[in-house]
Order: structure tokens, then C-alpha cells, then sequence
């Protein structure tokens, strides 16, 4: 077997324990959140003996440490168990708001690495100038904004006043553009300054200032020397951020009505449903996994000193 494919094997081993980790901890603070689901899912008119049947239902009656048993035995034969609330397998609810997700989060990763890596590269390239502390300011605002003020302003003006986009929903392109915009601002700031200060570090090396020697174009320096070598840091961060946005993506789709997993785990913490959080929990984990095997192996591409072993 190839290094890589070791690396891969190795990589995948160790999120076996991560994995395990998470169902663990997801299962104790779940339990420990006060309230009795089976209560809240009953409704409050509902008699005792229709709360204690719920109970019994769940699976709430048996000790703990039995139901986290029963819990991961049926993990491993794939079962994320039913929602308590709408009686549907787990599995199928995820399943069709994922894609939402996903496809919201791919997009706003793909608009910060492209705005955030131009914005930075025009702050190193002009640092200490008028163009440089603007682009920084804006980085900074970008930075401390709260999520949700922004997609109501951003609705406020090219919904309600200019009419360009939808104000909410999930359909054709259109209705892609506020929600992006709004997830990927803090992480167009965020690779902007990664990428300005990445930058700046590089043109101090020895084979930038002997490109420059020879004549080579500034452009040229930037763009083929410096900026490639510059990536590494800027790559990690971009790795980082798309699961910070599958995370962040709560607030997003709450705004916009956007049918996607958010919006379901936000229904499924005010309703208690256990199976259906801890599901979408354990698919982040899952998928921010994934990311981070992801991004490993891109080093070897921008890089190729990197090996693995």
C-alpha cells in the first residue's frame, strides 16, 4: 500500500475514537438539559399515563448507561434511531435537509477563498496604504458583526426595498445569493487577514528576494512565488471555516427560512426530539472529520516538498 494510502488508513482509525467520543458526550448533555421531554412532547394538557407510555417509548425508563448501549448498538448497524416527535427514521429527515445545507455552505466557502484570497493579496501587495487599512477596516467589520443583524439588513434592502432577491426560501440561484452572502462574510475576513498576514511573512524569504533580483515582474513574484508558498495557513483556515459554516449555517437558515439542517436541529432542541439532535450532531462531527482529511491532503498539491508517512 501506497504512503497516502496508509495515511488515509491512519486518518480514518482515528476518527473512529472521535467519533465515539462525541456520541458520548452528545448523549450526557443531552440528559442533563432539565425538562422532561416526554412531558414536552405529550403537551401539556396530556394525562400522566400518556407521558409515562411516551417515556417508556424512548427508552427513558432504563438506566443510562443502557440507553446509551442500546444507542450505539443501533449506531453501528446504521440506525439513527426515530424522531420522537414526527415518528420518521432519523436517517430520511437528515437526508433531505442536508443537501440544502451543504450546498449553502460549498457556496459560501467558495465566495470567501475567492473575495477573502483577492482581498488579502491586494492588502500585502499595497500594505501600509489607504487601500490597505480600508480593505482591513472592512475585514474588522466583517469580523464582529452578528450574523443574524446582517441578513436582516441584507434582506431589509435587496428584498424589501430594491425587490432583486427573495427575501426567503429555498429555490433557484437567486434565493442562494443573501443567505451566502450572509454566512460567508465573517469567513471572507477571517482568510483575508490569514492571507495578508501569511503574505507579508513570504515576501521576506530568501527566493522571493532573489526572484525580485533576477528581474522577475512584481506580479509575477506574487502571484507565482509568494502567494503558492502563502497558501498552506490560508488552506487550513478555508478547512476549518467550511465546518464552522455547516455550524454557523443555524442562525442562516433560521433568518431565511431555509429548509435545511439547521432549521431542523433548532426544531429539534425546542422539542426535545434526543434522536434527531443527536443525529444531526453526530453528522457534523462526521463530515468536519472529513474536511479536516480533506484539507490534509490538498497540502500535498499546493506544496509538493509535503510527503506523507
Amino acid at each position: 500500500m501506497s504512503s497516502l494510502g496508509l495515511y488515509l488508513l491512519r486518518r480514518v482509525a482515528l476518527t473512529v475514537p472521535t467519533l465515539l467520543g462525541v456520541t458520548v458526550v452528545i448523549f450526557l448533555l443531552i440528559r442533563l438539559i432539565p425538562g422532561d421531554p416526554a412531558r414536552l412532547i405529550a403537551g401539556l394538557t396530556a394525562s400522566d399515563e400518556e407521558v409515562r407510555r411516551i417515556r417508556v417509548e424512548l427508552g427513558l425508563t432504563r438506566p443510562i448507561h443502557v440507553q446509551y448501549a442500546l444507542y450505539l448498538g443501533r449506531l453501528i448497524r446504521g440506525d439513527l434511531g426515530t424522531s420522537a416527535v414526527t415518528r420518521a427514521p432519523v436517517a430520511e429527515e437528515i437526508r433531505w435537509r442536508l443537501g440544502p445545507t451543504v450546498g449553502l455552505a460549498v457556496a459560501s466557502t467558495v465566495v470567501a477563498a475567492v473575495l477573502g484570497l483577492a482581498a488579502g493579496t491586494v492588502s500585502a501587495v499595497r500594505r501600509n496604504s489607504a487601500l490597505d487599512y480600508l480593505i482591513m477596516s472592512v475585514a474588522l467589520f466583517g469580523v464582529s458583526i452578528p450574523v443574524f443583524w446582517l441578513g436582516l439588513m441584507l434582506m431589509l434592502l435587496f428584498s424589501v426595498y430594491l425587490g432583486w432577491f427573495p427575501a426567503g426560501g429555498y429555490g433557484g440561484p437567486a434565493s442562494y445569493v443573501l443567505p451566502t452572502i450572509t454566512l460567508a462574510a465573517f469567513s471572507i475576513a477571517i482568510v483575508a487577514r490569514m492571507t495578508r498576514s501569511s503574505l507579508l511573512e513570504t515576501f521576506h524569504q530568501d527566493y522571493v528576494r532573489t526572484a525580485r533580483a533576477k528581474g522577475v515582474h512584481e506580479a509575477a513574484v506574487t502571484l507565482r512565488h509568494a502567494l503558492r508558498n502563502a497558501l498552506i495557513p490560508v488552506l487550513t483556515v478555508v478547512g476549518l471555516q467550511f465546518g464552522a459554516l455547516l455550524g454557523g449555517a443555524v442562525l442562516t437558515e433560521t433568518t431565511f427560512a431555509w429548509p435545511g439542517i439547521g432549521r431542523l436541529l433548532v426544531n429539534a432542541i425546542t422539542s426535545r426530539d434526543y434522536p434527531v439532535i443527536q443525529g444531526i450532531i453526530l453528522i457534523f462531527a462526521a463530515l468536519y472529520a472529513a474536511i479536516n482529511v480533506l484539507v490534509d491532503l490538498l497540502y500535498v498539491y499546493v506544496d509538493p516538498r509535503i510527503r506523507y508517512q
